[in-house]
């Protein structure tokens, strides 16, 4: 934790801005995300999404996954070394995972966008499956954002 807080006091000012202007960026793309696909259920006959609350909190998860998911800390040097019968090492695994859950979440939103401007009625079944897919992707990145912030003390 200690080299983190003085890598980010060794940084000038204009990185430290950058940093968060990017981070915020991110966070408003994963709640765009997670709008779209709210919007995509809000318009089948299921009525999951009922509510601006709901709309809202799909938003807010949806930022969170790509704000903790996407700009991940670097691993410690000893958990980057693989092992020789394995893929890769454990920062590689955490990286697979929220790359994955950047692709499915995106996906999701995709389909949800290329529905609504088609204007195509959303299936319950369909709207459903959207939306498991996308608070998978979405809980895929939250949990690797939460390995990588972590693992320090783990290791």
């Amino acid at each position: 934790m200690v080299k983190r807080y003085e890598s980010w006091r060794a940084r000038s000012p204009l990185s430290r801005i950058a940093h968060v202007v990017e981070r915020t960026g991110l966070a408003l793309t994963g709640g765009s995300c997670g709008l779209f696909v709210a919007a995509h259920l809000a318009r089948s006959n299921f009525y999951l999404i009922g509510s601006g609350v709901a709309i809202f909190g799909m938003m807010i998860y949806g930022a969170s996954g790509f704000y903790l998911g996407i700009d991940l800390p670097p691993a410690p040097q000893k958990m980057r070394e693989p092992s020789p019968r394995r893929l890769g090492s454990r920062a590689d695994a955490v990286e697979l995972l929220s790359a994955a859950g950047t692709f499915l979440t995106a996906v999701m939103a995709a389909i949800a966008v290329s529905s609504i401007i088609l204007d195509e009625l959303a299936r319950p079944r369909g709207a459903m499956a959207m939306f498991l897919g996308w608070a998978f992707g979405a809980s895929m990145q939250i949990a690797a954002g939460i390995i990588a912030r972590t693992r320090t003390h783990i290791s």
